[in-house]
């Protein structure tokens, strides 16, 4: 340490050295995605170094996000990054392929409901009226990641409600049914986890997720699926590509 406190460039030498040769053992698969790392007080053994010097290494590869540090428990390498692409009109699945990911998708529940009031208003619907819930669970490296519920309005519904939806997606099912898909609206914003989706992604109720609501909409702008999307923060990242045309991205203020 210097005079004032900060690091000398030896230390930041030290800590710097370290986490290069941690993250080249995580990038050559040494240790692998959700394997935990040696203790700290073995690791700061095996190097040489104080537990500060080692603590300052973990956390520049926990900025780097190749690490997660969970208290009480210990550190893991991050799971890989499935990247939430905006500028396409792709269903979520076709979008993380597209990427070369492999995605597993499981049907927790299907069925023709009453539709919510929510849901009634979301696709123009009369007080009522039924529609199709289909509830799916996505995993990926290994874990669930995404709880996606999604409304489709009938008749559409009636035509693919019978559809393996662990083999196909929703857009390519609509496709197949003659329905044409123009645009869809959809808003992402972070939360906290539900304990409904909790049960369907093994992770504590409040962990932080993120929350993608998305409206479909046909050639004649009549809305024709409402999507409801949890997904897990520490599973996923947003990307977009901006371009001076092209993509429509606008921020606003969250809802209290």
């Amino acid at each position: 340490m210097t005079s004032d406190g900060t690091p000398d460039a030896g230390h930041e030498a030290r800590y710097r050295a370290i986490a290069a040769d941690l993250a080249a053992k995580i990038r050559s698969g040494h240790y692998a995605p959700g394997e935990a790392l040696p203790p700290q007080r073995e690791l700061s053994a095996s190097y040489g170094v104080t537990l500060m010097t080692l603590r300052q290494a973990l956390r520049q590869l926990s900025d780097e996000r190749l690490i997660v540090q969970q208290p009480g428990k210990g550190t893991f390498v991050a799971p890989p990054h499935l990247a939430y692409q905006l500028d396409s009109l792709r269903s979520l699945v076709d979008d993380l392929r597209k990427q070369g990911h492999e995605v597993r998708t499981a049907v927790a529940g299907r069925a023709v409901r009453r539709a919510p009031a929510r849901i009634v208003a979301e696709l123009r619907l009369r007080p009522g009226d039924t529609a199709l819930r289909l509830e799916r669970v996505r995993e990926f490296a290994g874990r669930p990641a995404v709880h996606q519920v999604s409304w489709i309005r009938r008749p559409v519904a009636d035509r693919i409600r019978d559809r393996d939806f662990t083999a196909v997606s929703l857009y390519t099912a609509l496709a197949d049914a003659g329905v044409t898909v123009a645009r869809a609206s959809e808003v992402v914003r972070p939360g906290l986890l539900d304990p409904a989706a909790a049960r369907h992604l093994h992770e504590p109720p409040g962990s932080p997720v993120l929350v993608s609501s998305r409206i479909t909409y046909t050639l004649d702008a009549t809305p024709v699926v409402s999507d409801h999307a949890t997904i897990l923060g520490s599973m996923m990242e947003i990307r977009t590509e901006r371009a001076a045309t092209g993509i429509s991205l606008t921020w606003g203020a969250a809802n209290g």
